[in-house]
């Protein structure tokens, strides 16, 4: 078995209920005195724990074991150049990785999760490993030419399926395209339909979810994803979450992490999971921390 690439049993052991009574103690003795600090301490071993909350494709389990998803791969890759050969998946609710991170029942969270101010006030990030912004599903070969949003609004024949209640409706408007162009429909399923059908010459969602239509739909294509609109930032950006006090482990997985993000070896990396150079973030941790 390839323990790099595997959810262990010493991780799932992690996941249990009643974590607190194990999460500090292997074989009977105090997990944590043995070194004076986390990356001390992953480094004597050989390993570390991260947590995930098995959302496709951030970060997850598949059915035989393997931890990946563009957050476990990239941390796996950064931590291999730290020394730190080997990483075990700790399964927690989304909900609750901060509060698992925080009781030192993994070391770093690897979930793809945002950055945002309230968050950074609870744990450090790193620099973001992703952003995503905006696509949309278009006819095979894209006929009509449309990139964006301004595409729309330049050419008001053309009509846009939006979801009820997202923000691409929004997006819409800010951006000029007429109330008259709009198809306003109530899920995926019914966008992809519209821009089959010809009722709607595209459908605009995140980059990822309109990636996945195209992927399952015919007849259909993501234009490039594309980041602004109206001027403004549309996209949100994932990073990966240390305790406060674990500085050195955050300071020297951020300096490995800001050489490898956007190399080739990162792109070919995350491409097969979805991501890619179409995903490569455009903002800094300091900038979303302080909501910018």
């Amino acid at each position: 078995m390839d323990n790099n690439r595997k959810v262990t049993r010493r991780g799932l052991l992690l996941t249990a209920a009643g974590l607190g009574a194990t999460a500090g103690i292997i074989g009977g003795l105090p997990r944590f005195a043995f070194a004076d600090t986390a990356l001390e301490r992953a480094k004597a071993d050989g390993f570390i724990r991260v947590g995930f909350a098995n959302e496709a494709p951030f970060g997850f389990a598949t059915p035989d074991g393997k931890l990946t998803g563009e957050a476990p791969e990239v941390a796996k890759a950064v931590l291999a150049k730290m020394g730190i050969p080997q990483v075990d998946g700790v399964l927690t609710e989304f909900g609750s990785l901060i509060p698992g991170l925080k009781a030192k029942r993994f070391d770093i969270i690897a979930a793809g999760m945002f950055i945002n101010p309230k968050r950074c006030g609870e744990i450090n990030f790193s620099e973001p490993s992703y952003g995503i912004g905006q696509a949309m599903l278009v006819k095979q070969g894209n006929p009509k030419g449309i990139k964006d949003y301004s595409s729309i609004a330049g050419d008001k024949s053309l009509k846009l399926a939006v979801m009820a209640g997202a923000v691409e409706v929004g997006y819409a408007k800010d951006s000029k395209v007429g109330e008259d162009q709009l198809v306003v429909l109530p899920d995926q399923s019914s966008l992809l339909a519209a821009v089959q059908s010809g009722r709607a010459d595209a459908a605009s969602l995140t980059a990822l979810s309109i990636a996945d239509m195209a992927k399952k739909g015919e007849g259909v294509e993501s234009t490039t994803p594309f980041g602004e609109v109206a001027g403004k930032s549309v996209k949100g950006h994932g990073g990966f979450g240390f305790r406060k006090e674990d500085k050195d482990l955050y300071e020297a997985f951020n300096t490995e992490l800001k050489k490898f993000i956007g190399s080739p070896e990162h792109i070919a990396l995350v491409t097969p999971l979805g991501f890619g150079k179409d995903y490569l973030p455009n903002k800094s941790m300091e900038q979303l921390c302080k909501g910018e």
